[in-house]
């Protein structure tokens, strides 16, 4: 593997920016210096920044099974050309990840075609406990279990108190949680269907999948941990309410309970339904605007620790359908990056602090080993970014296997312009290099 050496760039790192040179070599960061004289391919870094790779914590990439949405291959492009450089994906494919064989096909299929680092979680269902505690043999090569507790659909929805005691009690592993409750949602569902009848939109899903049965389902979730000290962490917070069951007063990598935001949560309100319909419908919920500026509060005040994606691409034609048949899910992975760079230039949150919670805490709060920082020795993912460029989406500039983006149209005031992967240059001004692969993610147990 040829050297890079990466001149005279901003170094965003550890709450601190300085112009410095970055030498990649071997697959590793080797050394941050201001001055570094080597041979090897030369990067001219000036006026623009180099920052660790985002990883995203929760992506739905499809494959198996789904693979008219998204697969493995191509949702890792799209990630790598959005400057995320791991993801960790869901179990709710097609068959479920709910064994251990099923689980080691993704990591077959990832280690294959996967252009990012990757991970897998483990699924949790009603009747798998026992399959479940085997990936305790594997906690430092599994990101963690997942467990639906409302909104999933088959035997994926884990309403069986005594499964989620056997598990939050004896599994080793972070457990992520996607937390609405079923009864709430159905309860709401048949209200508004007897006053809407067929006339339900998707103005209608916020009030639908409502604060109350995030909170509800979130405080269950809260309560298990700490009753039996389990690794928790709460998946896409989207509400007011949900903030008060977190806190910011330990550091992060001594927190036993922790939550996520996505950027979706963090960019779009419910006012935004009149636009863009069934294409901003996901679960949880898009909601009021006052949640969206608690969330970032939250963010700002360390009550919510990562900043992710929910990556969920659904067909073009699925998504045109009327409100109850359209499925829920958006495909973000590619500008989820690009949306946080806006809200810096904006004037939301600091360069520093994006990359604190969409690299750094991500690392931390999972123990990924040797990534998500520029440190001399660790692998060498990093995305170069212009803040001074733009970029316009287009249907010729998407990379999603579904083919379309709610952002279609939009320009974002910067531009991802080379994306390493383990010291790999994979992306660069548009031009992919699959000659290497990602790499699967290890964790410190």
């Amino acid at each position: 593997m040829q050297n890079v050496i990466i001149k005279n760039i901003s170094v965003v790192n550890e709450g601190v920016t300085s112009v410095q040179d970055v030498l990649l070599r071997n697959g590793r960061i080797e050394k941050i210096a201001p001055q570094i004289s080597e041979t090897g391919k030369e990067i001219n870094g000036t006026g623009k920044h180099l920052l660790p790779g985002v990883i995203d914590d929760q992506v739905h990439f499809r494959e198996p099974g789904l693979t008219h949405k998204a697969t493995i291959r191509s949702e890792a492009r799209a990630a790598v050309a959005g400057g995320t450089t791991s993801f960790m994906e869901m179990p709710n494919t097609k068959p479920e990840a709910v064994t251990q064989e099923r689980l080691e096909e993704k990591y077959d299929i990832g280690a294959r075609t996967s252009l990012a680092n990757y991970s897998f979680f483990m699924g949790v269902a009603n009747d798998n406990a026992e399959e479940v505690l085997k990936t305790n043999a594997k906690k430092d090569r599994v990101a963690g279990v997942k467990i639906f507790m409302g909104s999933s659909t088959g035997n994926m929805l884990v309403d069986n108190f005594l499964t989620l005691e056997k598990i939050f009690s004896e599994i080793e592993l972070l457990i992520a949680t996607h937390c609405e409750d079923e009864k709430i949602i159905r309860a709401n569902m048949e209200k508004y269907k007897q006053e809407k009848g067929d006339n339900l939109s998707a103005a209608d899903h916020p009030l639908i999948r409502n604060e109350e049965a995030c909170f509800e389902s979130s405080l269950v979730a809260v309560q298990f941990a700490m009753k039996h000290n389990s690794r928790l962490h709460i998946l896409h917070i989207s509400t007011e309410k949900e903030l008060q069951l977190f806190s910011n007063l330990l550091p992060l990598k001594e927190k036993r309970i922790t939550a996520e935001v996505c950027v979706h949560h963090l960019w779009f309100t419910a006012n935004d339904y009149t636009k863009y319909g069934n294409l901003i419908k996901c679960n949880p919920a898009i909601k009021a605007p006052h949640h969206r500026e608690a969330l970032w509060q939250g963010l700002l005040d360390d009550k919510l620790d990562i900043i992710a994606t929910d990556h969920a691409p659904h067909t073009w034609d699925e998504k045109q359908q009327a409100y109850l048949q359209a499925p829920s899910g958006v495909p973000l992975v590619q500008h989820s990056l690009l949306m946080m760079l806006e809200q810096v230039k904006a004037g939301r949150f600091s360069i520093e602090k994006m990359v604190q919670k969409m690299s750094h805490a991500p690392a931390d709060c999972f123990r990924v080993r040797e990534r998500g920082y520029l440190r001399e020795g660790y692998f060498a993912d990093c995305v170069i970014v212009d803040l001074n460029a733009q970029t316009t989406v287009s249907k010729s500039n998407i990379h999603y296997h579904c083919g379309w983006s709610p952002f279609e149209g939009h320009t974002f005031p910067a531009a991802v312009t080379h994306t390493f992967v383990n010291g790999h240059l994979a992306y660069e001004n548009g031009t992919f290099n699959e000659n290497q692969l990602g790499q699967r993610l290890l964790f410190n147990a």
